[in-house]
């Protein structure tokens, strides 16, 4: 158990006006001190509907007090909430009665913390309560509750034991290597760590996949000056972010945009037309474009669907960094008449599409998803 003697306080809901506003108490006086605000206290796990006074019995507020017991609370400890109305001033008033009778204010993350101190969240839970309070979408959010749960937790530490029980059979084996038994040649010990080592890879996939829904997916948007890759930011942004013009070369600077695909967050940046130039203002634009891809998880390189990969295009996929994932965007597929599709072609993934009037961008999508690692699956964890 925590040997913490200090009994905190902090205004637990959102800042700003609300309804509902909580104030929770945590820690050995935490019910003497709601005592001294609220009254005659309800018993654990109940609730009652009292006045809020100050230490001078000045009333605050009315509303609900909710009581838990140590150890059978969020913390472990002793803890109180006072559940009034959400007024910036009524909230801090209540709060100021709990310093003046004796708590202090909790610090940034502090009752997770205690909470972790008292063994009633592990390490990997604590980090999903932040993790689920800043989900950007309901897959990040579902995958940060099956952490909550222990899902995570549960599954390493069953790894851990399988491996744990293995070493402790060959071991055994070695002690033992006299015998005319060759233990380590028996085929079920194999069998037991390929078993094991699939669900080391398949974790880690699911981890892997959680950290995208955390923290994002960077995409950039490259190839030629004139082929559309601002249109298509505007496209996926749902807004016109970028100047789009007939004038190749309009975008000189790197633009990033946010966006939700499907439940993936994503920045999208868009980036000056890989060209030679003597216009020294459209050159630094091309260096920022190299550095951009350089920070890039994935590459989108676009090109006119009526060049094809040309010479041009070929010079400018040249200049991408070595090892970058890369979809090749056949853009501009109203022009040609070509239907959107999805095909391969050496191996590389290309696309055909139209960012002008949307046609293939579900297709755009579905493989960003699958390039994240996404896909169908919805069995993300936070790790």
């Amino acid at each position: 158990m925590n040997s913490s003697t200090d009994t905190i306080v902090a205004i637990a809901t959102a800042p700003g006006r609300g309804a509902v506003g909580i104030v929770r108490l945590s820690g050995p006086a935490a019910t003497t001190v709601a005592a001294g605000i609220a009254g005659t206290l309800p018993a654990p796990r109940a609730h009652a509907l009292r006045h809020f006074r100050d230490e001078t019995g000045q009333i605050l507020d009315q509303g609900l007090v909710l009581r838990f017991a140590a150890p059978h609370s969020y913390t472990g400890e002793d803890v109180i909430e006072l559940q009034g109305h959400g007024g910036p001033v009524v909230m801090d008033q209540v709060l100021r009665a709990a310093c003046a009778l004796g708590a202090r204010p909790a610090r940034p993350g502090e009752f997770s913390e205690r909470a972790f101190l008292n063994g009633q969240l592990d390490l990997a839970q604590a980090e999903a309560v932040a993790d689920l309070i800043n989900a950007a979408s309901a897959s990040a959010a579902r995958a940060a509750l099956r952490s909550l749960d222990g899902e995570l937790s549960s599954r390493v530490q069953s790894l851990a034991a399988e491996l744990t029980a293995m070493r402790v059979f060959v071991e055994g084996a070695l002690d033992f290597s006299d015998e005319d038994i060759d233990w380590l040649a028996d085929e079920s010990l194999h069998l037991r760590l390929s078993a094991v080592r699939a669900k080391l890879e398949t974790l880690l996939q699911q981890c892997a996949r959680g950290r995208r829904l955390r923290d994002g997916f960077v995409v950039t948007l490259t190839g030629r000056p004139n082929v559309g890759k601002s249109t298509l930011l505007n496209a996926l942004a749902g807004a016109d972010v970028a100047i789009v013009t007939e004038i190749a070369g309009t975008t000189r600077d790197v633009l990033r945009e946010h966006v939700n695909l499907d439940g993936l967050p994503v920045t999208i940046v868009d980036t000056a037309g890989l060209r030679e130039s003597d216009d020294p203002v459209e050159r630094e634009g091309v260096r920022r474009a190299k550095q951009a891809l350089q920070q890039a998880e994935l590459a989108l390189f676009l090109l006119d669907d009526s060049d094809g990969l040309n010479e041009d295009h070929a010079a400018a996929l040249a200049q991408l960094p070595q090892g970058l994932p890369v979809i090749r965007l056949h853009n501009k597929c109203d022009l040609t008449g070509q239907p959107p599709a999805r095909f391969e072609l050496a191996g590389e993934i290309h696309l055909r599409l139209s960012a002008a009037t949307g046609a293939g961008l579900e297709l755009l999508r579905a493989e960003l998803r699958r390039q994240a690692g996404l896909g169908e699956s919805d069995d993300s964890v936070f790790s």
